[in-house]
C-alpha cells in the first residue's frame, strides 16, 4: 500500500452523494451503507473528520442542455433532494453533529468555485481523505483526482463505493491506485484507525 498508516485526527472521511436519488434505485449503493456507518464512526472515536457531500441545484447552462437533454438536464439539477444538507443524506446514513455538511456544483467536491469542502478541511489541518460514496466511477473519482491534484494522501474505500456495475467500480479502483492514491478496505481501514489512535 501507498500509505502504511495514517493520523486520525488529519484524516477525514469524504462521502459523496449517498442521497436518495443515487440510492433508491442502485443496491450497490444501499450496500455500502453499513461499510460508510462503520468507519464514520471508527473515524470519530479516533478524532477525525466526517463529511457528507450532497448534489446542490446547478444554474442551467447551454452546454449541459445539450450534453444531456433537457429532461436528463433537469433531472440531474434537482438530484440533490430539498432540505439542508444534513436533512438530505440518505437516511440510513449515521450522521453526527461534529460532522461537516457541504454542497457541490460539480462532479467533484474538490474542484475551486464549486464546493467548499477543501477550505473547510483545511481548517482542521487534515492531510488525508478517506473517499466513498457513489457513483464510484464519476463524482468518487472526480472527488479522488483533485483531492490528490491539491496533496491530499487520498485513499479509495473499496467496499464503500458503488457504481452501477462491478467493471465501473473495478476500473475507478484500478485507476486509482495506479496513479492517484491508495485502496483499502472498510476492515483494512477500520484495524488502521485503531492501531495508529491506540498508539503511543
Amino acid at each position: 500500500h501507498a500509505f502504511a498508516s495514517l493520523t486520525p485526527a488529519r484524516t477525514a472521511l469524504v462521502v459523496i452523494d449517498l442521497v436518495a436519488f443515487f440510492v433508491n434505485e442502485n443496491d450497490y449503493a444501499r450496500g455500502i451503507v453499513p461499510n460508510v456507518n462503520r468507519l464514520a464512526d471508527a473515524l470519530r472515536q479516533a478524532g477525525g473528520a466526517v463529511a457528507w457531500v450532497v448534489p446542490a441545484p446547478w444554474e442551467p447552462s447551454a452546454m449541459k442542455l445539450e450534453l444531456l437533454g433537457p429532461r436528463i438536464e433537469a433531472l440531474y439539477r434537482d438530484s440533490g433532494g430539498i432540505g439542508t444538507p444534513r436533512e438530505r443524506v440518505w437516511m440510513e446514513l449515521d450522521t453526527a453533529d461534529i460532522d461537516l455538511y457541504v454542497e457541490k456544483t460539480a462532479s467533484s467536491a474538490f474542484f475551486p468555485g464549486h464546493c467548499p469542502l477543501h477550505e473547510r478541511l483545511q481548517e482542521r489541518d487534515i492531510d488525508t481523505v478517506l473517499v466513498s460514496g457513489t457513483l464510484a466511477n464519476v463524482c468518487c473519482e472526480a472527488t479522488a483526482r483533485d483531492a490528490s491534484t491539491l496533496g491530499y494522501r487520498t485513499i479509495m474505500v473499496a467496499d464503500a463505493n458503488a457504481a452501477r456495475r462491478d467493471q465501473d467500480l473495478n476500473a475507478t479502483l484500478y485507476t486509482i491506485y495506479r496513479s492517484y492514491g491508495d485502496v483499502r478496505t472498510t476492515a483494512d481501514l477500520v484495524t488502521l484507525v485503531s492501531q495508529s489512535h491506540s498508539a503511543p
